[in-house]
């Protein structure tokens, strides 16, 4: 659900700066048009957001973008999201990496989890208001 209701808010604002949405399948557009529906989807300049992990990997992401207007809108805070995913999403790279069981390092990380576990029900929650089909209307591209 949470997936579905992503790609329809990112589907919309790609949509509303004039262009279409890629897809599987789909011949690939122009190297020009694709770096500008790239950027649109996932936002440029230097990342607003980045954690290191205990493994010494460092994730980055941006606040701008429809990407980010899609996780902002769903999980209500993206830069809480953005922390709390990269977290629990890599809890077994970092119990491998500090050679600890999984479960202590799932005891570490308890508090977010937790925060996950509340931006995750948000999200659920929010999916449902987000319409089949978007208004196609809105800002175009320059």
């Amino acid at each position: 659900m949470i997936k579905a209701a992503t790609q329809r808010l990112t589907d919309a604002c790609l949509t509303r700066q004039g262009f279409t949405p890629p897809r599987p399948g789909q011949s690939p557009s122009p190297a020009a048009e694709h770096k500008q529906v790239e950027a649109a989807l996932f936002g440029t300049g230097p990342a607003e957001l980045s954690i290191t992990l205990p493994t010494g990997y460092v994730v980055r992401a941006h606040t701008d973008g429809c990407l980010a207007a899609a996780q902002q809108r769903l999980y209500g805070d993206q830069s809480r999201w953005f922390r709390a995913s990269v977290i629990v999403n890599n809890l077994e790279p970092e119990a491998a990496h500090t050679h600890r069981s999984l479960a202590e390092v799932r005891d570490q990380h308890h508090a977010d989890i937790a925060d996950w576990r509340r931006l995750r029900a948000h999200a659920l929650a929010t999916a449902t208001t987000v319409p089949d089909n978007p208004p196609q209307t809105g800002i175009s591209r320059p």
